[in-house]
């Protein structure tokens, strides 16, 4: 047993060096000692119409013996479209029992999103979100956090009724912060049941001078509704894209709930790539599983 642990450890560790080289950017560690992996499959490289992320874990007996853990994020990916990629994922790792798997996954979700692009389908009616470029593109424009903030609470003013008494103010608890070539990170929690708890957090927050300097304030909510047994979840960039989507997804694979997660970034003047994203993630992991 221990040796074909060994075994499918070295060959976990073979299959993600040769991902990670074949797919550079749009391979992501989310977290290496969970063996949490994130991967952005596009069906073109120009001007990609339809993109979706395979998240994978894979669990100790892969690929000998269990397969990868799943979930396929894309805002239009619903119903039928879902359950027939589910499907087709599943069938390949029938097929190929014990073998190393998730270039033939990757490779068939890209064949599925060319299929898209080249047939009637018209393109996904989602938010156009900026594409993520690592350049860090929002760093030069330190000043223009306050604007956002404000956004941010007043978009939550939409979903808090005024009428709902005004809740307390739940206790906050601050993360190590993180610093990488001048650039520090740092996540704050608190445990929340209602959106108006989520805005007097932000607000209770951005009262401290330090966190509404910050770069960045992104953040991430999931709230479980008893009644309709249903997540009320929502996130925000602050104008690092795409970091408040991972910061969710994180939330989700991590399975918590009833909480709040805020990562702050002073932006140090270095540019860090992808790196960033690795912090951010790690800082609210550290913080969630304190």
């Amino acid at each position: 047993m221990a040796a074909s642990d060994t075994e499918s450890a070295q060959q976990q560790i073979d299959e993600i060096e040769a991902l990670s080289s074949i797919y550079g950017d749009d391979w992501c560690v989310v977290d290496e000692d969970e063996k949490i992996y994130c991967i952005k499959i596009s069906d073109c490289l120009d001007q990609p119409k339809w993109t979706l992320c395979l998240q994978v874990i894979l669990p100790p007996g892969y690929p000998a013996a269990e397969p990868p853990i799943y979930q396929l994020n894309a805002p239009w990916l619903r119903g039928q479209d879902y359950t027939e990629l589910a499907n087709s994922l599943e069938e390949i790792y029938v097929q190929n029992l014990g073998e190393s798997i998730l270039y033939l996954w990757v490779e068939k979700i890209r064949e599925v999103l060319v299929e898209k692009a080249q047939s009637s389908d018209p393109e996904p009616d989602i938010k156009k979100t900026t594409e993520e470029v690592d350049e860090d593109d929002g760093d030069d424009f330190l000043l223009d956090y306050q604007p956002i903030q404000e956004d941010q609470i007043k978009m939550l003013d939409y979903m808090t009724s005024e009428s709902q008494e005004d809740e307390e103010l739940p206790p906050i608890h601050h993360g190590n912060p993180i610093t990488d070539r001048r650039s520090t990170f740092q996540a704050h929690l608190a445990p929340v049941v209602t959106t108006r708890q989520v805005k007097r957090v932000l607000e209770k927050l951005y009262e401290s001078k330090k966190i509404a300097s910050a770069t960045h304030n992104i953040y991430a909510y999931r709230i479980y509704c008893e009644d309709k047994q249903t997540f009320l979840q929502d996130c925000e960039d602050d104008g690092e894209t795409a970091a408040g989507g991972r910061l969710l997804h994180l939330m989700q694979i991590l399975n918590v709930h009833n909480v709040l997660v805020v990562v702050s970034r002073w932006y140090g003047g270095i540019l860090l790539g992808p790196d960033r994203f690795k912090h951010i993630n790690n800082c609210a992991r550290n913080v969630l599983v304190e």
